[in-house]
């Protein structure tokens, strides 16, 4: 279904552990090549539940936009650490330029926020994140999945069904 692509997933300590664990599952049984990128800061980071611990690929620091087809954030607490880190930012920021797949889900917003790639889109995420995404300029709606193009925003664990068939969906379209 998805052969050739590649998709990066993005981890900080405290990520939401379904919203990492089932897009990645989701992502390798559709035959998607998947790369977990850490922000630097350790080899491998615990889930905010403790029933996920993820080991990185790579960093941030070290990979390059353009050879990923997409690229997924995870809620929980994680997106507010990432954001601290200037090549997770700058990663996000790259791949949505280049017109690649961006996911996130319920506080994943938070890194996109950083990102500055909110202005004049339609989101969705976990309601007390609504209003940052208003003051970054995005539009924010109460939807279990948005998508805005390349953009696709979901709120909570209980929307990663429609949030990865989402994603899986927009890959096999127009994405190369």
């Amino acid at each position: 279904m998805l052969e050739g692509k590649r998709v990066a997933i993005l981890v900080e300590d405290g990520f939401e552990d379904s919203e990492l664990v089932e897009p990645l599952r989701a992502m390798k049984d559709a035959n998607a090549r998947v790369v977990i990128v850490g922000s630097g800061s350790k080899e491998s980071y615990q889930g905010k539940r403790g029933s996920a611990t993820v080991k990185v690929d790579t960093t941030a620091d070290k990979v390059n936009a353009k050879d990923f087809d997409a690229v997924i954030v995870p809620g929980g607490y994680a997106p507010d650490k990432m954001r601290l880190y200037q090549s997770m930012v700058d990663f996000v920021k790259q791949a949505s330029a280049s017109g690649k797949v961006v996911g996130a889900i319920c506080h994943g917003p938070q890194l996109l926020i950083s990102a500055d790639i909110l202005r004049g889109r339609r989101v969705t995420s976990w309601p007390s994140v609504a209003v940052d995404l208003r003051n970054a300029g995005a539009e924010w709606v109460n939807e279990p999945v948005v998508r805005d193009g390349n953009l696709i925003t979901a709120r909570k664990p209980a929307d990663l069904p429609k949030f990865n068939r989402a994603i899986i969906e927009a890959l096999q379209s127009n994405h190369r």
